[in-house]
């Protein structure tokens, strides 16, 4: 009995070559261009995330690519172009890809609408310079603005006694008369109002006008909605006038070292100093004075 190749030429069948061998040898050489990459990007050692970072692809792009899927590309143009990038990211040559990309798929890519050659650039945001031009103008409204503050306060200085007014109506401005000689009276007398103070309390409204004549004084005064007219510090010699139509209410922080004057008559009572008072006065107040 022959061991060798029997005499009709055939092989023994143990000796015959396994289908299932030359099968995976073709499988092999049929590798498709999306399995090509991946295998390519495998054997580099490198992640999807990794290919993404490098080239500025998209990682659902990279997927799409390795399942040989296109569509996500965007037309043949940009297929080309991320398949050129992907092979050289994973250390293949591009040639062999693209001839077999335009044999699959087609010699001349269609034309495609006007986009970024590359959808990944969008992930980057193009920086903006800043804008001087805003920054200009506002640094001239800052100066515009302290120019004004600066005028205004100039011309509020006067002549030692500062008088202001806040009411719903019409403001007034008064000041303290000068004693007269004939009737001259000691320093620390308070001083009584001057025509002016009497003549600017309608009979309408109610008028109420706080000097600071004995030292500072924290005022707050408020007209009948409540809205405040005035919170703050008056300092000797500083006046407010204040006028609503129904009521004003007023605290004083030191009723000691205020003079009150109420629809033009002065108010008498004897308030001590660093004493706290909250008075409320109408268009009739006072009754006597």
């Amino acid at each position: 009995m022959s061991i060798g190749n029997s005499p009709d030429g055939n092989f023994p069948e143990d000796a015959r070559p396994f289908d299932g061998d030359r099968d995976d040898a073709r499988a092999s050489d049929r590798l498709s261009i999306g399995r090509t990459l991946q295998q390519a990007r495998i054997a580099a050692g490198l992640t999807v995330d990794d290919v993404s970072n490098a080239t500025r692809v998209r990682v659902a792009i990279v997927h799409a690519i390795e399942q040989d899927d296109f569509a996500p590309c965007g037309g043949d143009v940009y297929a080309r172009g991320h398949l050129r990038t992907l092979a050289r990211a994973v250390h293949l040559d591009p040639a062999p890809l693209l001839e077999r990309y335009a044999a699959e798929h087609g010699g001349r890519p269609a034309p495609t609408p006007a986009a970024p050659l590359f959808e990944a650039e969008r992930i980057r945001p193009e920086r903006r310079g800043p804008n001087w031009t805003a920054a200009m103008v506002a640094a001239i409204v800052a100066v515009i603005g302290f120019v004004g503050f600066t005028v205004v306060k100039g011309t509020g200085g006067g002549d030692g006694t500062k008088t202001q007014v806040a009411e719903g109506s019409t403001p007034t401005t008064s000041k303290h008369a000068s004693p007269k000689p004939k009737n001259s009276k000691p320093a620390d007398q308070k001083p009584e109002p001057s025509d002016s103070a009497i003549a600017a309390a309608p009979r309408d409204k109610v008028t109420v006008q706080v000097s600071a004549v004995d030292g500072r004084s924290w005022i707050a005064a408020k007209d009948h909605n409540g809205r405040t007219l005035f919170d703050g510090l008056l300092k000797k010699g500083d006046s407010q006038t204040f006028q609503d139509k129904e009521k004003i209410d007023l605290v004083l922080g030191d009723a000691g070292a205020v003079q009150l004057y109420v629809n033009g008559k002065k108010i008498q009572d004897d308030f001590r100093p660093g004493a706290v008072e909250r008075l409320t006065y109408t268009k009739g107040d006072p009754v006597t004075g």
